[in-house]
């Protein structure tokens, strides 16, 4: 064996030992996966326009399921909802009948059932409120009932009017299945004589059944 051999064959392991040990100590604990990211809220599931009552004279076309509130918020809501898990879907007619869908996911049970509950009082109030902010004006509300759906719903219709103006009606449908609530607002020229109640309440009920699917 030549001289130095050995020495060199030592000091080159000794050095590749110390490279091995020091790739190990920068990577740290390969084998521990990094924590996934939670997953983003998903969307409620949205009517179709199909689930909206017929209209005599044109289909019902639907918007997309937007994340966020509408950039105009439905009549007797304006301030009601939270912008943070919220959903809106918008339809429409080739005439003067127009809906929305508002839904929100909310943190627990609790806190959405007490969203349910300011909300349903913003709606009964809707039309004295109106009519203290519009002098002149006429408005009248019904309480359409209750509907035995998943954690509940609740039907109101509001009418709206203004001398030598077209008067104005709208039905909301409200309800809960868990921590995410919905909103249904239908809307259209006319009093609460026009509103297609029975077939909005089915709608509700549709809209509260979907939330989840």
């Amino acid at each position: 064996m030549l001289p130095g051999t050995t020495v060199r064959r030592t000091a080159a392991a000794l050095a590749a030992a110390a490279a091995l040990l020091l790739t190990t100590a920068l990577a740290g604990p390969a084998a521990t996966a990094a924590p996934a990211a939670p997953a983003a809220p998903t969307a409620p599931g949205f009517l179709d326009g199909t689930d909206l009552p017929p209209h005599p004279a044109s289909p019902w076309y639907a918007g997309e399921v937007t994340k966020g509130l509408p950039e105009f918020p439905p009549i007797c809501l304006e301030g009601a909802l939270p912008a943070a898990g919220s959903w809106h879907r918008r339809f429409g007619t080739e005439y003067d009948t127009g809906a929305v869908q508002l839904s929100v996911r909310s943190a627990t049970p609790a806190s959405a059932a007490r969203l349910v509950r300011s909300l349903e009082r913003k709606v009964a109030a809707c039309a004295a409120d109106w009519l203290r902010a519009t002098p002149g004006g006429t408005a009248s509300w019904q309480d359409y009932g209750t509907l035995p759906v998943e954690e509940g719903a609740h039907v109101y219709g509001v009418h709206t009017s203004l001398p030598e103006s077209e008067p104005g009606v709208h039905l909301f449908g409200i309800g809960r299945d868990g921590s995410t609530v919905t909103v249904v607002q239908w809307g259209q020229m006319g009093d609460l004589s026009d509103a297609p109640v029975a077939g909005f309440r089915r709608t509700t009920t549709t809209a509260v059944n979907r939330l989840d699917p």
